[in-house]
């Protein structure tokens, strides 16, 4: 079933002009705090109403502007997860699960299948976060959806209630047939749980790509961000095999390499470098001025400009992934003050 949005409103001082098509697959909307993802569930849900556009699911249509076509939350057959839950806090597990079931051995079965059996009886401040997830996990589906909205449903869950969670929203997944919408910042939950991955910015989707080809090749810098690169410069031509990085303060042989028609940036992760021992004459390796340490869980981040680099912005300072027991072999040298560090310009992501 197809689901297509394409709709705009003004909310106090922000403009929403969401656009997008997703047919039975799983989307996720990636994008910063406040960029309209949320917004643009509570439109589908019928929750906000639009200023104008249309949203279709399968063949009805459940808003549309010109036509004065403004569908009633209750008659969407949508599923909305709401980021809090939003569970009913004078109703039981059971009555909060039974009041959006036309079929109530079916709500019975949920119950049952979520884990929520013995806690039936029990009210909303009596669960944990776990527990009333899978209740309003299981209140969604007793309504039988023909589309599922879920507002960043892991954010407040701890790590392992997070992990145990994730299995259950993808044996969901693997169960609907119907096209499914995720709101996240959390670029891995994206990863995990998507099938196909929007960047939301401003208000607008400005990019929307299959999974793996979002990672590995995005097209802008929100995008570029979103999925973790800490690498990123203007960048001017400056012969047709070189690019000047302005931010960076170096220039980059491209080895044959073509840069796009209207790139204005790019992306460069910061596990992509090479530690160099010996950097004399060695195309595309850099001096290195040692900044910051900081130990992770299991690699070290490296903060570093390159030698030399007169610019004092945010970009200029570059970030360096190190595997724990690779950072054994150069330490020594790093911590010195100064070390060489080599690009691969097979790995630069051009960006718009």
């Amino acid at each position: 079933m197809k689901l297509h949005v394409d709709i705009e409103k003004k909310y106090g001082n922000f403009i929403l002009k969401s656009s997008f098509t997703t047919d039975g697959e799983r989307l996720a909307l990636l994008g910063a705090s406040g960029c309209g993802k949320s917004l643009t569930l509570k439109c589908i849900a019928g929750i906000e109403k639009p200023d104008r556009g249309k949203i279709v699911l399968g063949d009805r249509v459940l808003f549309d502007h010109e036509k004065k076509i403004n569908l009633p939350a209750r008659e969407r057959c949508v599923g909305y997860l709401f980021q809090d839950y939003a569970l009913f806090p004078n109703m039981t597990v059971e009555k909060n699960i039974c009041c959006a079931a036309s079929d109530k051995e079916y709500a019975r079965e949920l119950i049952k299948r979520f884990g929520l059996l013995g806690l039936e009886k029990q009210y909303p401040a009596e669960l944990s976060g776990g527990q009333s997830q899978r209740t309003a996990l299981a209140r969604m589906l007793a309504a039988k959806p023909e589309v599922i909205l879920l507002d960043e449903p892991f954010s407040a869950l701890d790590n392992y209630m997070r992990t145990r969670m994730e299995h259950e929203i993808l044996d969901l997944f693997e169960e609907f047939e119907g096209p499914s919408v995720l709101v996240t910042h959390d670029r891995n939950e994206a990863y995990r749980l998507a099938d196909r991955i929007g960047v939301m910015e401003a208000g607008r989707v400005v990019e929307l790509q299959g999974r793996q080809e979002f990672f590995d090749n995005p097209k802008t810098v929100a995008a570029a961000r979103l999925t973790g690169c800490k690498n990123i410069s203007r960048i001017k031509s400056e012969k047709t095999d070189t690019i000047l990085t302005e931010d960076w303060g170096v220039s980059i042989a491209l080895d044959n390499i073509n840069v796009p028609s209207g790139a204005t940036h790019v992306g460069y992760r910061a596990h992509y470098f090479s530690y160099v021992k010996d950097d004399r004459d060695m195309i595309n390796t850099f001096r290195c001025r040692l900044c910051r340490v900081i130990e992770d869980t299991f690699s070290v981040v490296v903060c570093f400009n390159i030698e030399g680099n007169t610019n004092d912005n945010s970009d200029a300072l570059l970030t360096w992934i190190v595997g724990k027991e690779d950072w054994d072999n150069v330490k020594i040298d790093v911590l010195s003050g100064t070390f060489a560090l080599k690009v691969n310009p097979g790995r630069l992501m051009f960006l718009n």
